[in-house]
Order: structure tokens, then sequence, then C-alpha cells
């Protein structure tokens, strides 16, 4: 075990030398290890922020929550004329809904929260957000809502039932409208009328990179109703006891929605049971297929970094053949000439690892600067490091394994 450690060592300090005493020629065969280290990591950071962003956009919408629609979430089927002639959904379903809640033993069901959605400009003074998300809800939005409030509070049930005009606001509408100071207490104009804001909701950003939350007027439905009226988009969302049991929520809530909605057996269902899996189900295998691509794409550079390092290593053993036969002749055993051109030339890889991991982290944050979902982990530098290991292992055996076969008296001969 100890000639073994010294014979480690000893490689160590010659792989060392080597390296130094042939800088540039170290350099650019470290370079495509760095190139393919940079493609891992970078590839790496971009999905890890992908599914950050995309767990948090699923948290926005809640994984305790089921919403009751006309219209379906995700559909792969030519199916949108079935569904555009599907009643309208109502919005005093969430009473009905409630009520059998309260009747049903074990209820796998909390309760039911109306909402009415509609786009609308607001303004207060000169300052104007042309499309803001404005819903109509009661106070019991806060029980099917993952929103925390920055400022005031939410509206309580006196002026959810007495349609008081006042309103809780996104992060975007507040800083739109009330830059540089606080709007509670202040009024607004939505669309034809006005409310006070009593409450800000905290920053949550955009969902999916397609709309943001941060722009939307939450006021009573009271309030809603008398201005806006009913519209396609109202909904119904339904709070689950226990996430892991989504499926029996379901199969409750859609027995529900059939007794409600008077459909007779024969009848198929006239609405829709969103949830987020919707969601994931189908951005999963987009997420998937571009990791793969990724994958092969960043393998591929390492595969020619790796290539790369082999042939160098094949030149060095020809440049040191008297070398290698002159440690053999002195009684070095193959294994110490395997071992010390293994260790050259995953030296050489760990440092191009090294290299591409510095890099890979600064682009990293820039991207994150430019608002670009990145995520640099502790499991990426641990994979890349593992994979420059593997790369110099792989690359440098048979240049190494062809080095410890020489014959000694041929070597010290060769010219």
């Amino acid at each position: 075990m100890r000639r073994f450690f010294y014979e480690f060592i000893e490689s160590c300090n010659i792989a060392y030398a080597q390296i130094t005493a042939n800088k540039v020629r170290s350099f650019l065969t470290a370079l495509g290890v760095i190139i393919g280290i940079l493609a891992v990591t970078l590839m790496g950071t971009a999905i890890n922020g992908i599914d950050r962003g995309f767990e948090n956009s699923l948290s926005m919408i809640g994984y305790d929550v089921l919403y009751v629609q006309k219209w379906p979430w995700a559909d792969n089927s030519n199916s949108w004329w079935i569904y555009r002639n599907r009643r309208p959904m109502k919005t005093e379903y969430a009473d009905q809904i409630n009520r059998i809640i309260d009747d049903t033993p074990n209820s796998q069901l909390i309760t039911a929260v109306p909402q009415g959605l509609w786009s609308s400009s607001v303004k207060r003074g000169e300052r104007q957000i042309s499309s803001a998300f404005l819903m109509g809800t009661t106070d019991e939005y806060p029980l099917v809502s993952t929103v925390d409030l920055k400022d005031g509070r939410f509206f309580n049930a006196i002026e959810s039932k007495a349609a008081r005009n006042v309103c809780v606001i996104g992060y975007d509408v507040a800083d739109g409208l009330f830059p540089n100071e606080n709007p509670i207490g202040k009024t607004l104009q939505v669309r034809n009328f006005q409310c006070v804001v009593i409450g800000v909701i905290a920053k949550q950003g955009k969902f999916l990179g397609l709309f943001s939350f941060d722009s939307q007027v939450i006021v009573p439905l009271g309030v809603f109703k008398k201005y806006i009226g009913d519209t396609q988009n109202d909904r119904v969302v339904v709070k689950v006891k226990d996430k892991n049991n989504i499926a029996e929520a379901k199969d409750e809530l859609t027995g529900i929605m059939r007794r409600v909605r008077g459909l007779n057996p024969e009848v198929k269902d006239d609405f829709s049971l969103n949830e987020q899996q919707a969601f994931k189900s189908t951005l999963d295998p987009i997420k998937n297929g571009i990791a793969l691509a990724g994958l092969f794409i960043t393998g591929l550079s390492l595969f020619v970094g790796a290539i790369g390092i082999m042939n160098i290593t094949f030149v060095s053993v020809k440049e040191r053949t008297k070398e290698i036969g002159t440690r053999k002749a002195l009684g070095a055993r193959r294994r110490t000439i395997l071992m010390q051109f293994l260790i050259e030339a995953v030296a050489i890889c760990l440092i191009g690892g090294i290299a591409g991991l510095l890099l890979a982290f600064g682009l990293s944050l820039a991207m994150q600067a430019a608002n670009f979902p990145a995520e640099f982990s502790l499991s990426l530098v641990l994979g890349a490091m593992m994979a420059s290991i593997l790369t110099g292992v792989i690359s440098g055996f048979a240049p190494a394994y062809s080095a410890s076969k020489l014959d000694p008296v041929v070597a010290l001969r060769y010219e």
C-alpha cells in the first residue's frame, strides 16, 4: 500500500512537471474539455432554472385546488366546438357546492370559492394600466390562493357581502399607479367604477412567462357582477383537503357538479375540472425533449474534447519513449507507467473542468441578471467534476496502456 501511495505521489509530480513545462499544449488540450464542461454546466443551469420557474408557476395556481370551468386548460383533441357549446359556468354554483360538501361525511373537499374574471383598464389620474387582470371573488379567496400580502389586508365578509367598492391590487399595479407612495387608502378607477385600495399583493412574477399575476385587481364579487356582469371566464375554485388524494377529490367534485348542473346519467360532463397537473403533463415532454437534446449536444462536445486529449497523450507517449524505457529498465512496473499517463490525462481534464465551471458560473450570473431562468447548484459542480475525471480516464487509458506495454530494450533504442 505504501509503495502504491509513493508511486501515486510520484506520478502526480511528473504530471505537474509535464503540464507546466508545456503550458500552451496543455491549455489547447484542455480547451475541448473547457468547452464541453461549459456546455454541460450551462445546459444544466438552464434546465434547473426552467424547473424552478415551472414549479414556482405551478405553485401560483396551487397544488391542492381544483378549478371548475367551461374550458379545459389542456386538450389535444379537436373538440373546441363541443367546449364552445357548453353552458356557461355560474359563480352561484359555489354556494350549492358548499352546501353539498357540508352535508357529505368524510368529504375530500373543504370549500368552493366563486371567481369572475375579466380584463380591464385601471387608472389613477394620468397614469394607466391598459390590461389589468380583474377578478371578482369573496372574502374566502385567501383559502384557495397562495398569495401573500405586502401591505394592507384582504376585504372581510362584511365588505364582500355588502359589495363595498374596495380592492386588493397586484405589485405591478401598485408600482405603476402609485410610484414612490403607499397606495393603501387611495382611490383608483377600474373601468367604469372607482374603488379604494385596502391591500397590495406581494410580487409573484409571471406564470410560465405568459402573463403576470402582479397585474391583477381583486374586488368583491358583488362589485364585479354590478359593473361587469357574467362572463365566459367565470369559474369556481374548490379547495381539496389532501393534495395526495386529488384523484378522489376530482371524482367527488365531478359527482357534485353533475348534480348541480342537473345532468342525466347518460349525458357527458359539460364542464372541466382543471388542476396544475394539466400544465405539468403538457410541458414535461417538452422540457424532457429540451434536456435530451441539450445533453446530446454537450455530450458530443465532451467526446470531441476526449478525442483531442487522447491524440495529444499518444503524441506525449511517442515523445517520451526513451524516458519510459529508462524508467522500466530501472524497475518501474507497468502499472506505474499506466498510472503516470492516466494521471496526466485526468489532471488536464480536471483543469479544463474547473475552468469551464468558473466560466459557466459567471455566465449563469449574467443570465440571472438578464431575468433568464438559471440555477447553479452543487449537484452540477459535482457532476461536472465527475464528467471531467471520467473523460480523462477514458481518453487517457489507451495511450497509457500502450506506454505501459513498451519493451524497455526497444524503447531505449527509439530515436
